[in-house]
């Protein structure tokens, strides 16, 4: 005789993944309701760009006041990096709306900013760390302007060019 014959709470049975998967299968109960790593990150930019947006806009704001020779330049750079933050913001929307995906509101604690969301019935908490989001929102608005970058670099070839 064990330690454990007379004790209650072994009696209960373990619940293997793949008993889970068949009893969910049976009762139409599917796992995939838990959000996926692809959508954590749109959870992730969906937060990160309106702050994004914010900054380019003070940004812009600045340079429009500012006495320097090239701001005609900065303009246009800007408002190309502030409309492709709104576009990614628009299709974003309407990925998350197509997921049934929400975000309701935000709680701070301390250095995390805490998000609640639905997903597909499920309600849960994102929590990112303010460093985090100035990092990524740095690696972000570094990749607008490589976009950008090229772009010009490749009108500036087209206008180099011989004619025909």
């Amino acid at each position: 005789m064990s330690k454990l014959d007379g004790n209650e709470r072994w009696k209960s049975k373990l619940l293997l993944t793949e008993h889970a998967d068949q009893y969910e299968q049976q009762n139409g109960t599917p796992r995939n309701n838990l959000i996926t790593s692809e959508e954590r990150l749109m959870l992730r930019d969906y937060i990160l760009l309106p702050h994004m947006e914010t900054m380019v806009q003070k940004s812009l704001s600045e340079v429009e006041y500012s006495v320097n020779i090239l701001k005609r330049s900065y303009l246009m750079a800007g408002q190309y990096i502030m409309e492709k933050v709104i576009q990614d913001q628009h299709r974003l929307r309407r990925e998350m709306k197509q997921r049934n995906i929400r975000i309701l509101h935000e709680e701070q604690s301390e250095l995390v900013v805490y998000y609640r969301y639905y997903c597909r019935g499920y309600e849960e908490r994102f929590g990112i760390t303010r460093d985090v989001m100035r990092s990524e929102i740095s690696l972000r608005l570094t990749r607008y302007i490589a976009e950008l970058g090229v772009l010009l670099k490749e009108r500036v070839r087209e206008s180099a060019a011989p004619h025909k």
